[in-house]
């Protein structure tokens, strides 16, 4: 079961969320037609992990080109005219497109594994939140927490609370 609650003004539906996060309910997400920047702050929501994915991949994407580069040069040897064998300026260039390469894919599997994406079940939504309302929605939360959750939204000055999904 979901229980979501639909507000005409910013402050009331960030007043909502601040209120179930104080509570200790979980699992408590925004939903707006316009950017909330307050929003992260009333969940308590901190910054995101993909920039761990993205250093990570970065990393490992430098290391992997320039030890590419240098196993291939140690596998076939062609010493020319007394260069030495592994040279820096040509292997920097592959270094740093490698470098780009998977940092830029890690980025990308970080933000879905982040964003839990694909969506394997289906979340709370309501249209009104791409139009003119705000809309707070709490998923799953259990028999306990169902009633306190629709005190705080609806003292916070819901228009309308709906249940949705199975009552189990």
């Amino acid at each position: 079961m979901d229980i979501t609650g639909t507000f005409q003004y910013e402050e009331d539906a960030i007043s909502a969320a601040q209120g179930l996060h104080a509570a200790g309910i979980k699992n408590v997400s925004l939903m707006s037609p316009i950017p909330m920047h307050a929003a992260e702050k009333a969940l308590g929501l901190g910054k995101s992990n993909v920039r761990k994915f993205t250093l990570i991949g970065a990393i490992l994407g430098g290391l992997g080109g320039f030890s590419m580069c240098v196993a291939t040069a140690l596998v076939f040897i062609m010493p020319t005219g007394g260069r030495a064998i592994i040279a820096l300026p040509p292997y920097l260039l592959i270094t740093y497109e490698t470098t780009i390469l998977i940092g830029v894919l890690s980025t990308l599997a970080g933000f879905f594994l982040v964003a839990k994406l694909p969506a394997w079940k289906n979340r709370p939504y309501r249209v009104e939140a791409n139009v003119n309302r705000f809309v707070v929605a709490v998923e799953s939360p259990s028999s306990n927490e169902v009633k306190k959750a629709e005190q705080i939204i609806r003292g916070a000055g819901a228009l309308g609370i709906e249940q949705t999904g199975d009552t189990l």
